[in-house]
């Protein structure tokens, strides 16, 4: 509609949760308008767009603009050398904790500075006997500012920190966007409020789409009284309920108002249905998650025994990863069988990783978690003691392992001969696939660097059923960049590089 009125779509933001929904906005409306415009809009996750606005400023906030973007597996992988480095007792700093409280800090705006001058903070880790976080906190930023990394919290972190810190740059933003759209606002947390907060303070052009009653995600960070307080921050706002629900009855519709209503603060709205009635809602109690689990199992045998209806045609719906054990072990027990969908998406696989990690190391060699995961894939004997004095040296300097072991003199007073001819195969074969990165399109680096990696060749050799899987995974991955390849052909008149794909597959999530 705004584009039809004559608002460029360079000019229009839209936010979305995941990149699926970004997707489906953007096909829709290159139906509408054309690709070419559709490309225009500055539509995608949070996380994608202000991505976006961090490449474009890098060097703002002493990054170059072909940072990486560290993953959950990497940050805890950088995460575990840290508290390694500390000498610090895994059992008593487990990463998946340490992760958790890092994040909830950089969702908050804390930076490890701040962090490790707030009383509070550093009295509740006392208390949690983890009184060291700040420590580790501040190691895993230096080590991915030497890497040139950021994590998905720092996306968020770093551009209120852009914002904050340098004036010109908000005010460039605040320029460029007439409007700004946002979904599931409900959702958005603290550093998500204050970014959109302050690119849309000059202009108050501002579209959100939420549901305080649809808050579920504040273990993640989210925050309802953004949504609850949207009409303080912009007194004029115009408010339009949607109430109509069209896809449950009238009964599920009827036990949802009746328990919402009991929220304190809400935003007050009846949902109705036109639908059918319906059944009445079941209620099953289990006492524990072990009994809940086997409730489920001994449903879907009944209506396997007594309705025939087949277990290929049922579905069973959890909320986190971790509760499927239980239902795996009750299943187990009736002898029903399963399968689990969506546990691992096709770029968290050891053999899409590793090919990705060659690409993350070409395009920023100060990746250490990439080289690291690379090194020795496919094997080329640089064993751990090795590496740990390659690391060792790097942390001295402060600087990354790449810079190491591509110091001749560093080199050959650190490592025998033979060691050092193995390195330097290895640095070669990069400075190879670096030199070609821009000669070649998306395509032809990928063939190139799967050939020349040595990758394809290892896992033919190793001639196994999960090696032939690899190697078909491999090749679906390069068809993935056919895919896309085309698709930027089709709708822009360009052939990408291989850093165009990375950025574009960098933010997909496990998820999506």
């Amino acid at each position: 509609y705004m584009m039809q009125q004559g608002v460029h779509p360079a000019r229009i933001m839209a936010l979305t949760f995941t990149n699926k929904a970004a997707d489906e906005m953007k096909e829709r409306i290159a139906h509408m308008v054309s690709y070419k415009q559709a490309r225009q809009l500055w539509m995608g996750t949070f996380h994608s767009i202000f991505r976006r606005i961090l490449k474009e400023e890098a060097y703002k906030l002493n990054f170059d603009p072909n940072f990486t973007i560290y993953d959950t597996d990497d940050s805890k992988s950088l995460l575990k050398n840290v508290i390694k480095e500390l000498n610090l007792d895994t059992e008593k700093y487990k990463v998946n904790d340490i992760l958790s409280r890092i994040s909830k800090a950089k969702n908050n705006l804390i930076t490890y500075n701040a962090y490790k001058n707030n009383k509070e903070l550093l009295e509740a880790d006392v208390q949690r006997k983890n009184e060291l976080i700040w420590k580790i906190y501040e190691q895993y930023q230096l080590r991915l500012k030497t890497a040139n990394a950021m994590d998905f919290d720092d996306l968020l972190l770093n551009t209120n920190i852009l914002f904050r810190d340098f004036k010109d740059i908000l005010a460039k933003y605040q320029d460029l966007f007439d409007y700004i759209l946002v979904d599931e606002y409900q959702d958005t947390n603290y550093a998500q409020y204050l970014i959109i907060k302050k690119i849309s303070e000059k202009k108050q052009n501002l579209c959100v789409v939420g549901d305080d009653s649809q808050s579920i995600y504040s273990f993640r960070g989210a925050r309802i009284e953004n949504i609850l307080n949207f009409k303080n921050d912009y007194p004029t706002y115009k408010l339009f309920k949607l109430e109509q629900n069209y896809r449950s009855t009238q009964t599920i519709v009827n036990a949802a108002n009746s328990l919402i209503e009991h929220n304190q603060e809400r935003i007050p709205k009846v949902i109705y249905s036109e639908n059918e009635k319906g059944e009445k809602i079941e209620l099953l109690k289990g006492l524990t998650e072990s009994e809940e689990a086997f409730i489920v199992a001994k449903i879907a045998q009944e209506l396997k025994n007594k309705e025939h209806i087949p277990y290929n045609e049922m579905a069973v719906l959890y909320r986190i990863n971790a509760q499927s054990r239980v239902l795996e072990d009750s299943f187990r027990r009736l002898n029903i069988p399963y399968k689990i969908y969506g546990s691992l998406s096709f770029y968290q696989r050891k053999e899409i990783k590793d090919v990705i990690a060659y690409i993350r190391l070409v395009v920023n060699n100060k990746d250490d978690e990439a080289l690291l995961r690379i090194i020795n894939i496919p094997a080329r004997g640089i064993g751990p003691t090795t590496l740990e004095k390659i690391q060792d040296i790097a942390l001295q300097h402060q600087t990354s392992i790449w810079e190491i072991i591509t110091n001749e003199n560093i080199l050959n007073q650190l490592l025998k001969n033979a060691f050092v001819n193995k390195v330097q195969h290895f640095t070669n074969l990069i400075q190879e696939l670096s030199n070609s990165i821009n000669l070649l399109s998306a395509l032809e680096f990928i063939e190139f660097l799967v050939k020349k990696s040595g990758i394809i060749e290892e896992l033919t050799k190793e001639n196994t059923q999960e090696a032939l899987s690899r190697k078909e995974n491999i090749q679906e991955l390069v068809n993935s960049i056919k895919d896309y390849e085309d698709a930027m052909l089709e709708e822009l008149g360009i052939k990408p590089n291989i850093i165009d794909f990375l950025e574009h597959v960098s933010l997909l999530s496990t998820v999506d």
